[in-house]
């Protein structure tokens, strides 16, 4: 695809480098942008420059924040002694949208992949760990995607934290094998969080 502008192309260069957009959905987004004024893109670039310099993450669970304390876990309202294990933020918003679950987050920041080179001293695990040990956490539940890779996360993480007093719960599989948790529908995650059961391997 030849594009007769060198500036385009950048812009076209550094719209697909994102994952799922190919060449073509960058050219059209891009021209797409071009019709708007430049205030329009300017306040569109400054967007994704005030959340790279703004946005941290939550120093007790993982998830992303606006502060050093995110508002799930600075809400005295929340169940802290009850942590939803999760990938990524994108499970987070998925069991929020249910509003059936009450406890707080911990928040990995991805799963065990050997494949991909992802091993768990690549994860927030061991904020994790130090939690159970204080003796603050009554359940753990796993809420990892029901993969390979979830199923190995899920036992090196039992393992961690099977010598102290907690139950360790996990989704009941209304949620299907294989699929990504971000992808099921709230009715049917809502209900295996409400009807979790104790994890076995």
């Amino acid at each position: 695809m030849k594009i007769p502008s060198k500036y385009i192309e950048n812009a076209v260069e550094q719209l697909s480098s994102l994952p799922g957009i190919g060449k073509r959905t960058a050219l059209r987004l891009v021209l797409q942008l071009m019709k708007r004024s430049e205030l329009e893109i300017r306040q569109f670039s400054d967007a994704f420059i005030d959340m790279k310099l703004n946005v941290v993450h939550c120093q007790s669970c993982g998830n992303v924040s606006d502060s050093v304390i995110c508002s799930i876990c600075s809400d005295e309202k929340r169940d802290h002694s009850t942590i939803c294990v999760v990938e990524d933020i994108r499970d987070v918003l998925a069991i929020e949208a249910t509003q059936t679950y009450k406890g707080i987050y911990h928040v990995l920041g991805g799963i065990i992949s050997p494949m991909d080179g992802v091993g768990p001293m690549d994860l927030n695990i061991q904020p994790l760990i130090d939690k159970a040990r204080e003796n603050k956490i009554k359940e753990v539940i796993f809420a990892l995607s029901p993969t390979m890779e979830g199923d190995t996360t899920n036992f090196y993480l039992y393992k961690k934290i099977k010598e102290f007093e907690i139950e360790v719960t996990t989704l009941s599989r209304g949620v299907s094998v294989g699929s990504e948790l971000q992808y099921a529908d709230e009715l049917t995650l809502g209900r295996s969080l409400i009807n979790r059961q104790p994890f076995n391997f």
